[in-house]
This record gives C-alpha cells, structure tokens and sequence, in this order.
C-alpha cells in the first residue's frame, strides 16, 4: 500500500516458440511466485490476445491501442457461467 493505493509488481516475458507467440507473467504475491502461459490468439494493427482457458483469473489478456500514446489492457475470465474483467487505461505522460 501506499497513500491508499495498493501497488503490485509483474514482470513480463514475451517468447515465441514453435511459430507461436506468449505472454509469460509473473506477479508478485500470486501463483506460489510461479510464471503463468498464456498463447497469442488473436492480432490485428490495434490489438492483441493472449488466452490460457485453463487458468482462474485471468483466462484471457487484451491489449488494444486507443491513440498514439494510449493503450487499454483487460484481463477477463469466465467464473460461474459470468463474465468477470479488469480494465487498465494507459496513457503516456508529459
């Protein structure tokens, strides 16, 4: 925590393997410390999808470019038959 935020650490990997493309995060305090996979589904010019349907929260990771120095992230999964998702807006600062 800090001022009233709570703050979290992820690093990521990016490895493409066997013609595949993924998105290997890992974050502090989650998964025993362990990296989870998640598999390039989806591209186009203004997004990209990961997805690992096996795993709790999240089961898949979007990345969608708004402008030339905005980018949205959601995180989202299926649990108990219900759409569950996280969304990040990013910008880049002055």
């Amino acid at each position: 925590m800090s001022g009233g935020d709570t703050l979290s650490s992820e690093s990521i990997r990016l490895e493409q393997r066997n013609n595949k493309l993924y998105y290997i995060p890992t974050v502090a305090d989650q998964n025993e410390g362990k990296a989870i996979t998640f598999v390039k589904t989806s591209m186009t010019d203004s997004a990209v999808i990961f997805e690992n349907p096996e795993h709790d929260f999240p089961q898949k990771i979007e990345y969608r470019f708004q402008k030339p120095d905005s980018l949205i992230a959601e995180i989202s999964a299926i649990i108990n038959y219900s759409q569950k998702s996280i969304v990040f807006r990013m910008g880049k600062t002055k």
